[in-house]
């Protein structure tokens, strides 16, 4: 193998080196079959059982170590994708090219990008493990996914049937000391409006809300970060006699993303209100978000009299509608867990060109008859206003199981590890797990991972002496379970 450098120094060196070695591999959603087929070649060079199936998600087996034959099958499961966001001007072709990894001993990260540690880490922690002969162990099925990010379809579509084992460790969380058990349910929704323009002469203004935080659309939806695209609704439903011509957002989005920026072209009856109306909006949101949005600006440019195409006064109005009135954020919090975000939503692409114009949210719920309200809410506003409904990647919740050998069991290797007790909490962000538990009657899942800071954001960060903690407690419930 290959060591390619930067990140040689840290430990433990085999799962750095890997991990390395899978952020040269484009991997975005969407384009995970290089990355499979090098998961699977890794199988093949080792002469390991490995099946790959029509979405590229990859099955390698591995035989039980001697003595350990009469262990239960324990199952090692994270995705192949990545979330694919870049800084403003950061020049990278996301399916060409593999990313710049920096480190400074105790953090890693990009350069310019999203990491990726959400889930790499779990597909290096993987091959580790199967490339270590001296790690004493039960048989394993390590389990690879793809386009997890984008409703999960990998995991979808996969065909549990050829798994063997009743206990399942998954290594997509991203906060250590907490062993999560239960998670919510979710769902993809788009309202689809076409559109119709009118070409005139008239002087255009453009705003940009820039320099949100974003994040991840479960974890951070409670962190109060400023929706850029809800932001503009604001805006544009301000503005007596606005007449809309271009409507975007960041040039990488996705639903469960919270969007960090957005734009507006447009034209509007009174314009010398324009300024001071966006001057106090700006004010007000300065103060709202003072502490989870330091960087927002609001842009304001005059563009002068150009030839345009705006949108006609009957479209015009249906976009502005929606998006003003459509819901975002938390809808409810749970009543049984404190602090846990019980519903929620986020439009995290709003795209507009000439036909059609696309907004796209991830909702979750751990409560599926929330999960149905929220979405019959957004469908409700979307006919009203003449678009087109979809509703696709449903996803369950993992429910919470009351009796579970495998989380006694890492619970009681975290303690005698660090000597502290790990925490034991649901997660408002879907994983996989709930997918994989419809699917196989009684299976035993936990989920666990290192901590990673912001992911989904250029701000991503993997803490170096983390991973290798997390490292050293998947090792020990390997070689200790049941």
């Amino acid at each position: 193998m290959t060591i390619l450098g930067v990140l040689e120094q840290l430990h433990p060196k085999k799962v750095f080196e890997y991990f390395e070695t899978l952020c040269q591999i484009p991997h975005g959603s969407y384009h995970c079959k290089a990355i499979s087929d090098f998961c699977v070649q890794f199988a093949k060079d080792r002469n390991l059982s490995v099946y790959q199936d029509e979405f590229y998600n990859v099955v390698i087996r591995k035989e039980a170590s001697p003595s350990y034959e009469n262990r239960p099958t324990l199952i090692f499961q994270g995705h192949l994708d990545m979330v694919c966001q870049k800084e403003p001007g950061y020049e990278i072709d996301f399916e060409t090219e593999g990313l710049s990894l920096e480190t400074d001993g105790e953090w890693v990260w990009a350069k310019g990008t999203t990491l990726g540690g959400d889930d790499g880490i779990a597909v290096a922690y993987g091959l580790a493990i199967l490339d270590d002969d001296s790690i004493k162990h039960p048989a394993l099925e390590v389990v690879f996914t793809t386009e997890e990010e984008v409703g999960m379809e990998g995991a979808t579509g996969f065909d549990a049937s050829v798994l063997k084992g009743k206990y399942l460790i998954n290594a997509d969380s991203e906060d250590e000391g907490i062993l999560l058990s239960a998670c919510a349910g979710g769902t993809t929704i788009q309202a689809e409006f076409p559109l119709e323009y009118e070409h005139r002469q008239q002087r255009l203004y453009e705003v940009s809300i820039l320099g949100l935080q974003g994040g991840h659309s479960g974890t951070e939806i409670d962190k109060n970060h400023g929706n850029a695209h809800k932001m503009m609704g604001q805006i544009v439903s301000s503005m007596p006699g606005i007449s809309i011509s271009r409507l975007w957002g960041a040039k990488e989005q996705k639903d469960n993303a919270i969007p960090y920026e957005c734009h507006c072209q447009f034209t509007v009856d009174r314009p010398e209100e324009l300024g001071n109306k966006i001057s106090i909006i700006e004010h007000e949101w300065k103060k709202q978000y003072q502490l989870s949005e330091p960087d927002l600006l609001v842009e304001f440019q005059d563009l002068g009299i150009q030839e345009a195409d705006f949108l006609t006064e009957e479209k015009n109005g249906q976009i502005i509608r929606f998006l003003s009135q459509v819901k975002n954020g938390i809808y409810t919090m749970s009543r049984d867990i404190e602090g846990l975000v019980e519903s929620s939503l986020n439009l995290g692409i709003l795209s507009m060109d000439q036909k059609t114009a696309v907004f796209s949210f991830g909702v979750r719920s751990c409560v599926a008859v929330k999960k149905e309200e929220i979405a019959e809410s957004i469908q409700r506003l979307c006919e009203e206003n003449h678009g087109i409904y979809h509703r696709a990647n449903d996803y369950p919740a993992w429910e919470y199981r009351e009796n579970s050998l495998l989380r006694d069991a890492l619970c009681r290797a975290y303690r005698e590890l660090y000597g502290k007790e790990i925490k034991v909490e649901a997660i408002h962000a879907g994983l996989e797990c709930g997918i994989f538990a419809s699917k196989i009657p009684d299976l035993d899942i936990v989920s666990f991972g290192p901590d990673i800071l912001d992911i989904h954001t250029v701000q991503e960060r993997m803490n170096v002496s983390s991973v290798k903690r997390t490292w050293e407690l998947l090792l020990k419930i390997i070689e200790e379970f049941p």
